[in-house]
C-alpha cells in the first residue's frame, strides 16, 4: 500500500507545467462507503494507482504536512472544502488530497469534515511520491498542489514557507 519504486521516480524531481505525470504512482485510500460512515469505522484501504487514474482525467492533487494538524485543518483543507463547486466547475473530474498519514487517518479527516468521496483523501505512504519529487517538510508529505490534465500537469508549486499560497483553492482556482 504504498507508492512504487518505480525507476521513473527514482531521483528527486521535482514537477513542472509541461512534465507528464509519473508512471508507477500509487496510494492508498479507504473508499467511503455508507456502513463505515461513522468516524471510529474502519474500512479497508485500497490501492489507487494514481498514474492510471489520473490519465484520463482533469485532476486537482494537493499534499498537506499532516491530517488533523492545525495548518492542513484551518487553512488549507477548508478552502478546496468551500470552493469544491466552483473548482468542479471548470472541468475537474477529481479533487484529491495526500498526505503522510496511514489510509485509517485519512479517511478518518475526511469523515470529521463531513467529506464522503467528494474529495479523495489518501495517504502518500513513506512519503514516497512526495520525496521522489523533492516536495517534503521533513519526514512529512509537503505542501504542495498539482493540477493534472489528462496525465499532463499544467500546474504545480511547492510552498516556500509556511503558509498557504501557492498550494490554497485560491490560487488553484486562477490557475484553472
Amino acid at each position: 500500500m504504498s507508492t512504487s519504486t518505480s525507476p521513473e521516480l527514482a531521483a528527486p524531481n521535482p514537477l513542472k507545467a509541461g512534465d507528464s505525470f509519473p508512471g508507477g504512482v500509487k496510494f492508498s485510500y479507504v473508499p467511503y462507503t455508507p456502513e463505515k460512515e461513522a468516524i471510529t469505522s474502519c474500512g479497508v484501504p485500497q490501492q489507487f494507482n494514481a498514474s492510471e487514474e489520473f490519465a484520463n482525467k482533469k485532476v486537482v492533487l494537493f499534499a498537506v504536512p499532516g491530517a488533523f494538524t492545525p495548518g492542513c485543518s484551518v487553512r488549507h483543507l477548508p478552502g478546496f472544502i468551500d470552493h469544491l463547486s466552483e473548482i468542479k466547475s471548470k472541468g475537474v473530474d477529481l479533487v484529491a488530497v495526500i498526505a503522510f498519514n496511514d489510509a485509517w487517518v485519512m479517511s478518518a479527516w475526511a469523515k470529521a469534515n463531513n467529506i464522503k468521496d467528494e474529495i479523495l483523501f489518501m495517504t502518500d505512504t513513506d512519503t514516497r511520491f512526495s520525496k521522489d519529487i523533492g516536495w517534503t517538510k521533513g519526514d512529512r508529505t509537503g505542501r504542495y498542489a498539482m493540477i493534472i490534465d489528462h496525465g499532463k500537469i499544467t500546474y504545480a508549486q511547492n510552498e516556500p514557507g509556511g503558509d498557504v499560497t501557492v498550494s490554497g483553492a485560491d490560487a488553484v482556482l486562477k490557475a484553472l
